[in-house]
């Protein structure tokens, strides 16, 4: 064993993606500390098995989050798209926001593995192949999921009549 793998090396880890793992949480779950929450189990897990941790760490870090949720939600036969965070009544004030529940409202409807592939580029700004890695797949076949989720998306945004796109009060 290296000893670079010390709580030197977790706390820089940790101080450099701790935030990218609760907006990770944050997408999925409903609340803050939720999210939180989640990302405090990613990092333990990430303490115990340090050894394994690739640089970089991130899509790593992704991964372990995403089976952790789907575990938990497994147990909990919950589902996580379709909730709402709990401040979106305060943000439905500003530009854009009805545009983004049009998006969630769609996304809502796609298939976990296409939300993931969705996600994980689009809010995640993963590269395909860490998104790949994060899916356990290859290159080729995160960038056949990406095409089919996005074409996917875009004709469930085209076909849904929502009231950004009949000009309804905001």
């Amino acid at each position: 064993m290296d000893d670079d793998r010390d709580t030197g090396w977790f706390r820089a880890v940790y101080a450099r993606h701790y935030a990218d793992v609760v907006r990770y949480g944050l997408r999925r779950l409903d609340g803050t500390a939720a999210a939180e929450e989640l990302a405090q189990e990613v990092f333990l897990v990430a303490w115990r098995r340090r050894w394994d941790v690739p640089e970089p760490a991130l899509p790593w870090l992704y991964g372990v989050a995403r089976r952790l949720l789907a575990n938990h939600f497994r147990a909990q036969r919950l589902t996580v798209v379709g909730g709402e965070p709990a401040d979106m009544a305060a943000a439905d004030r500003h530009d854009g926001v009805t545009a983004l529940l049009d998006v969630r409202a769609a996304l809502a409807r796609l298939s976990d593995d296409d939300q993931e592939i969705l996600r994980l580029v689009a809010w995640e700004q993963l590269a395909l192949g860490e998104a790949a890695l994060v899916l356990g797949c290859g290159v080729t076949a995160a960038k056949v999921r990406l095409h089919r989720a996005r074409r996917r998306l875009a004709e469930l945004l085209a076909d849904t009549p929502t009231p950004a796109r009949l000009g309804g009060a905001r």
